[in-house]
């Protein structure tokens, strides 16, 4: 029977029998559908990649107000097509090193403080024309000009000097950094003709794939970039996505195949997602956290106390177990946990009621605080503000609710409202998250943290090349945000996505959600 079973997976994967005979043919045979599943994905991703087809994805987070210029990406679904479209200098590789796309290779000076980037030669965008080191330096003006909105714009602050240098790129920094690398694998990064400066939203890059059609926050069809040079990625010969914030409708379309690939699968009902024939549910735990930010600079904010009272009112632990069903762990209100390479543990912060109330009165704040959520934030927000305001108003706290609309959250309630629901994916380094989104200068810095020695420390850290200074550094950076912030991190998410047996490639891969936004592009169709 085994041997007959392995001439029909291959005859699967050769497309010359299709998914559903192979599973009647195997169950005639004595084989379940979980086991013959089983064996038709083992043998299809051994088998490696196969070319053609339509790989269709369903993604959260799109909005109708998105943009297609890489500088503005601030949600999974915008951050997956431009994955398809673009590539940075170097990318996060699946055991969390640096991959080597646009640049070919780099080095440092002794100081890291001078870094030089060679250019990949024979590369070309989407619309036949070479890429050089101009254009990278382009790009590099662009997200680090003074009039940019770019979301990368934190990480580019402290450029010295910038310059194209017998075609490689040459970045000058005015002090250390020995993290430089990791920030530029940014996805707001990618390198374009003229750095975009020309049409930002032209989606002209050198990724695996070009726009054929696209509508935000609702669907986007690529096919294949004639000019595309990494054999790595894309293997079918078009892709359709699918943006999709309904979590019910998500899961729906995973379940009935009419796509191949989900994300956010809903930690509450990932076990029933998973008994769907022929659906694989996928966890992996990374740097990803859900959280409550407030503007630390905004009445009523701006009050450390009031700060405080929220921070002891939220019960971490309950989240964890009623939000996130143990897909994920307790938070402590800073952005790192120990899926970083410095990670230090600190004292843990924990529900408090009595904390809570007594840093409610030194506050001298009346009357109700009003929490902004949407489904579109994280997965359960509504719920998850609905916890909170049950175990502040033990506290004495009357935490208001609003539910915002899915659509537009991401543009009319995130980096403006003083106090809401929201999300990060994390970021390969301290640094980059820090950078991000808590230093002063950042444009993401979506709790308004204006802390002078936090910069300074976050500067320093930079520089320093001892590892274990390094670290203590980062450990005192923590609890300053600990301390001082508005961000009340109660948990960080694993990546929980689904595949369909229809598709092969999957890897537990460092960075974000679906193989760090790159499912589509590396997986492949098997029958």
């Amino acid at each position: 029977m085994k041997k007959e079973l392995d001439y029909m997976s291959q005859r699967v994967i050769q497309r010359k029998l299709n998914r559903r005979d192979f599973l009647g043919r195997a169950s005639a045979l004595g084989m379940s559908a979980a086991a013959a599943g089983t064996l038709l994905s083992t043998a299809a991703h051994a088998a490696g990649p196969v070319k053609g087809g339509t790989i269709k994805i369903a993604v959260s987070g799109g909005s109708a107000t998105d943009s297609l210029d890489p500088a503005l990406s601030t949600n999974t679904t915008m951050t997956t097509i431009t994955r398809m479209w673009g590539q940075p200098l170097v990318e996060l590789g699946e055991t969390g090193g640096l991959d080597n796309i646009i640049a070919e290779e780099f080095s440092a000076s002794p100081d890291a403080k001078i870094w030089t980037f060679k250019i990949r030669q024979g590369i070309s965008f989407s619309n036949g024309q070479p890429l050089t080191a101009d254009d990278v330096l382009a790009t590099m003006e662009r997200h680090a000009g003074e009039e940019s909105k770019s979301g990368a714009l934190g990480i580019l602050r402290g450029i010295k000097d910038m310059r194209v240098d017998n075609g490689s790129f040459v970045l000058e920094l005015e002090s250390a950094n020995a993290d430089l690398p990791y920030l530029l694998s940014d996805y707001h990064l990618m390198i374009q003709p003229n750095g975009g400066k020309d049409n930002p939203t032209a989606a002209i890059g050198t990724g695996p794939y070009m726009i054929k059609e696209h509508e935000a926050g609702v669907r986007t069809v690529f096919e294949r970039n004639p000019h595309a040079w990494l054999d790595t990625m894309g293997h079918a010969e078009s892709v359709e996505l699918l943006a999709i914030n309904d979590d019910t409708a998500r899961m729906s379309a995973i379940q009935s195949g009419q796509v191949h690939i989900a994300n956010r699968v809903p930690p509450k009902v990932a076990s029933l997602v998973a008994r769907a024939r022929g659906v694989e549910v996928r966890s992996t735990p990374g740097p990803g956290h859900y959280v409550f930010i407030m503007h630390a600079n905004t009445a009523p904010f701006d009050n450390k106390d009031l700060r405080m009272a929220l921070k002891y009112g939220i019960n971490r632990q309950e989240m964890v177990d009623k939000i996130l069903f143990g897909y994920g762990s307790v938070g402590n209100d800073t952005p790192i946990n120990a899926s970083y390479p410095f990670y230090s543990e600190m004292e843990q912060r924990e529900y408090d009621p009595e904390k809570a109330a007594h840093h409610l009165k030194a506050s001298g704040h009346e009357g109700s605080v009003l929490l902004r959520t949407s489904d579109n934030s994280f997965p359960g927000a509504p719920d998850a503000a609905a916890l909170f305001q049950q175990s502040a108003g033990a506290a004495g706290i009357n935490l208001e609710i609003k539910r915002e609309p899915n659509d537009g959250y991401w543009s009319e309630v995130w980096n403006k409202q003083p106090f809401c629901t929201s999300y990060w994916s994390g970021r390969a380094t301290q640094d980059a998250m820090f950078s991000t989104a808590y230093l002063s200068t950042a444009d993401w810095n979506d709790t308004r943290f204006f802390n002078e020695q936090f910069d300074q420390l976050l500067v320093a850290a930079r520089g320093e090349l001892d590892d274990t200074k390094r670290q203590g550094m980062y450990a005192d950076l923590n609890m300053i945000l600990n301390q001082e912030g508005g961000l009340i991190c109660p948990m960080f998410n694993d990546f929980v996505d689904a595949t369909t047996d229809d598709v092969a490639g999957w890897a537990d891969t460092k960075g974000f959600d679906i193989m760090n936004n790159y499912a589509p592009a590396k997986m492949w169709l098997v029958g």
